[in-house]
């Protein structure tokens, strides 16, 4: 692409900050360098004509994690790295609130539940024991014991009578979302540019050289914050995980109402406008679903339908709309990835699909480092 003299030195010259992505994490990083520097010239670069990856394909939960994800975590981290990590996703999902406000995320808090299916007795009793345990661990997050049990009164079928709720869980409007995001980034004249792609990036006498699928230009510092891609940039402990997802058309008296999760948080479904958002089944083949490719599987799908007629709305007749894919950012520890890569160069990646929860406290963490 041959830029003109008013191209380059309009968008492309004297830039301060380039940021690669336009997800939670990079509009948020944008918005908050714009706190830190007013004057500053800041630049988005977005592959997609919409922002891609996760940010716009996800299921819209504001949550911190099932019973079963939490003692899953406890494996493999120490107790004070799962507190800290749902301490990071309780004050990331503030910051969130606090940026755009309940009303524009469409934010409802109506409580997560996590049900277990009849062949998961005693991964329930396991939890149900534990419990006291996870409430005192989580006592200085959410001031209030985290966990309680409910009973189950919406009809699903083949689970477990009672399930574990969380009752600060919430859902909010992707959509909505990533809209106000992008409002609140054109509102500080942050610069997105949509459909580049950054090839590659090189130091060089205190700048930074991008190379794009378009043109090159030069940055003071530049961020990565492609989550589920960053492996294509950087080599870091991400790895792309690609999550599918189905919703019904409308379904008449639908009284479903919350967040649900299934599995250790596997399978995911939720309300939204009389209809049910059903994703997951990334268990059924990591290997397959270790990609940056999006794409739907006929094993995923069926057992999604599977699943929603059989347990979820078993006694309902519904019918899909619609169904996707998004990419998230995986590793083998949950902890995020903010730091500094290089001379100028820094990263906000790996946000172990809990972009929502996380996403605005990595952005504000990562603008805080040049």
């Amino acid at each position: 692409m041959e830029l003109s003299y008013w191209e380059y030195r309009t968008w492309l010259s004297n830039v301060d900050f380039t940021i690669v992505g336009s997800g939670i994490v990079g509009l948020t990083t944008g918005i908050q360098l714009r706190k830190r520097f007013p004057k500053a010239k800041i630049l988005i670069l977005e592959k997609g004509i919409l922002p891609q990856g996760a940010s716009t394909k996800n299921a819209g939960f504001a949550c911190f994690g099932s019973a079963s994800e939490i003692l899953s975590d406890l494996k493999n981290h120490s107790e004070e790295e799962v507190l800290k990590l749902a301490q990071q996703r309780w004050d990331g999902i503030q910051e969130l609130r606090a940026l755009l406000g309940d009303s524009a995320l469409q934010f409802e808090q109506n409580g997560g539940h996590e049900l277990f299916l009849e062949r998961d007795k005693l991964l329930f009793d396991n939890c149900y024991e534990k419990l006291p345990m996870l409430n005192a661990l989580l006592l200085s997050v959410f001031k209030e014991e985290a966990f309680g049990i409910s009973k189950n009164t919406f009809g699903f079928k083949g689970v477990n009578d009672l399930y574990i709720t969380q009752k600060h869980e919430g859902q909010i409007n992707t959509g909505a979302m990533m809209e106000g995001l992008l409002g609140v980034a054109q509102k500080e004249k942050i610069t997105i540019l949509n459909g580049i792609s950054v090839d590659e990036f090189s130091n060089q006498e205190g700048e930074v050289v991008v190379k794009t699928n378009q043109f090159e230009f030069k940055t003071k510092k530049l961020f990565i914050t492609t989550n589920g891609f960053a492996s294509q940039l950087l080599e870091e402990n991400v790895k792309p995980a690609r999550a599918q997802v189905l919703v019904t058309k409308p379904i008449l008296n639908l009284k479903i109402k919350g967040t649900f999760h299934f599995d250790e948080g596997y399978y995911y479904f939720r309300n939204i406008d009389n209809r049910i958002l059903f994703g997951g089944g990334r268990n059924l083949d990591y290997k397959a679903e270790e990609t940056s490719e999006f794409g739907k599987t006929e094993v995923v799908q069926n057992e999604l339908y599977r699943l929603l007629k059989e347990v979820i709305l078993p006694n309902t007749d519904f019918e899909i709309e619609r169904s996707w894919s998004g990419i998230m950012g995986v590793g083998s520890k949950k902890k995020p990835i903010i730091k500094q890569v290089s001379n100028n160069v820094f990263c906000g990646v790996r946000l172990g699909g809990m972009g929502i929860a996380i996403g605005s406290l990595v952005g504000k963490e990562l603008a805080r480092l040049p």
